[in-house]
């Protein structure tokens, strides 16, 4: 089994939209904003090599949408997903399992290309099946006027339309490794995968725990649909994090990849040790 991470850039979001309530003065010091008050963010994927099969979790933004969509985000240090996943040493095409956290453009944007023919759109993965859960699936196809702007049906009805769609439910398993864990505040049915490796479990935040500095409990974002379940699941996490030593790893965060937890002298969780998958 061998892990790879696959970086596809960096895009900037309104600082005050990631921390949702917490104060400019305190989350200013964690991420620190621009003149704009946007903060950078990374689009970081993982390639699970198990066996005979090759799994991506989530695609990054991709390449297709208009200059003037991508102007809103200041992308920086960007590369298509084919690009970033040579540069990890893999080709596209083998890709067996595309495993998709959820349907906003951050994280499905890779998950499809313009057509030869520039007429339509088609998998970039074109050998591979595609995951999500039902739930959000339901959920994207029938948005919510708040994340309506989120989800850009180009990214995903193709994959319905060219049949490599599939349906995967808590629990289960993709591959021997990569256990589909599933929360619902962020939007409705995300996958967080829980990723058995070696000795150890690696949880791949999604959107749950954008970066180390949300760890605290009540660090929710404004793009939460509900805050609070997001606390309730965040907290389940990272007690079983805790106690069983997982390892977490962000997709946005900027700089830490990912980190162990531990809890601070108010009894509340944060980062400790910053790892690097290379060193597992």
């Amino acid at each position: 089994m061998k892990l790879s991470v696959i970086h596809t850039g960096l895009f900037k979001l309104d600082g005050g939209a990631m921390y949702g309530v917490v104060p400019k003065q305190i989350w200013n010091r964690l991420n620190p904003a621009d003149e704009l008050n946007l903060c950078n963010w990374a689009m970081r994927c993982l390639l699970v090599e198990d066996g005979e099969r090759l799994i991506l979790i989530d695609t990054g933004i991709g390449n297709k949408q208009s200059d003037k969509f991508f102007g809103y985000y200041h992308l920086s240090q960007t590369r298509a997903l084919r690009q970033a996943v040579e540069e990890a040493g893999y080709n596209l095409d083998a890709i067996t399992d595309v495993l998709l956290t959820h349907l906003h453009f951050d994280h499905c944007g890779g998950a499809v290309v313009k057509s030869a023919d520039g007429q339509g759109f088609e998998p970039s993965c074109k050998n591979a099946r595609y995951w999500l859960t039902e739930a959000q699936w339901n959920h994207a196809m029938n948005p919510n006027p708040r994340e309506q702007p989120s989800f850009l049906k180009e990214n995903f009805v193709p994959l319905m339309e060219h049949g490599c769609l599939n349906f995967i439910s808590e629990h289960q398993f993709l591959g021997s490794t990569v256990e589909i864990r599933v929360v619902n505040g962020h939007t409705r049915g995300m996958i967080c995968p829980l990723i058995h490796y070696k000795d150890r479990k690696i949880f791949y935040t999604a959107d749950l725990i954008p970066s180390a500095s949300h760890i605290p409990v009540n660090y929710v974002m404004g793009y939460d649909i509900e805050p609070l379940t997001v606390m309730r699941e965040k907290e389940q996490i990272l007690l079983e994090a805790e106690a069983e030593q997982w390892l977490l790893f962000y997709e946005h965060d900027p700089v830490n990849m990912a980190t162990c937890i531990e809890r601070n002298e108010k009894g509340g969780f944060r980062a400790s040790s910053v790892m690097d998958l290379a060193t597992l």
